[in-house]
């Protein structure tokens, strides 16, 4: 694109604006309610959550040496502990720990750890829809 000077100092001044926006707009993006991710997951899997895959996922080895209930608990209500570690993780399900699934960065971050030592690939966005909405159920 061959733009006079007048327009690339004007093409550059939008693309700064249009930057500056979207980095002012990254925070907020970033929040979220478990039900919004489990809405996302859904809707990118193009199919509805099953709770009772999710539990499956959850505490079943998919022939790696450890499942999420591993470090989490079978019910994951409680604080957990890593099974290699010893570090403490707190409860998974958002009923006993308001602030899981809520920074949908983070959320992605140990889906993709997690499901790779799990399952050894990252999960899929209905298997992550399946595991939200099984920890959704857990109520106190």
């Amino acid at each position: 694109m061959n733009l006079s000077p007048l327009h690339r100092s004007s093409f550059r001044s939008v693309i700064a604006a249009l930057g500056l926006a979207g980095a002012a707009l990254a925070p907020v993006a970033q929040a979220a309610t478990p039900a919004e991710l489990l809405s996302g997951y859904t809707a990118q899997a193009g199919s509805p959550a099953v709770p009772a895959r999710g539990q499956q996922l959850f505490t079943t080895r998919h022939g790696r040496e450890w499942s999420c209930s591993s470090c989490h608990g079978a019910v994951p209500t409680q604080t957990g502990k890593h099974a290699s570690t010893g570090k403490s993780i707190g409860a998974m399900a958002p009923a006993f720990n308001p602030k899981r699934f809520t920074d949908a960065a983070k959320t992605e971050k140990w889906f993709r750890r997690n499901c790779n030592d799990i399952v050894g690939r990252e999960c899929t966005a209905a298997e992550k829809a399946d595991v939200i909405s099984w920890l959704l159920t857990l109520k106190p």
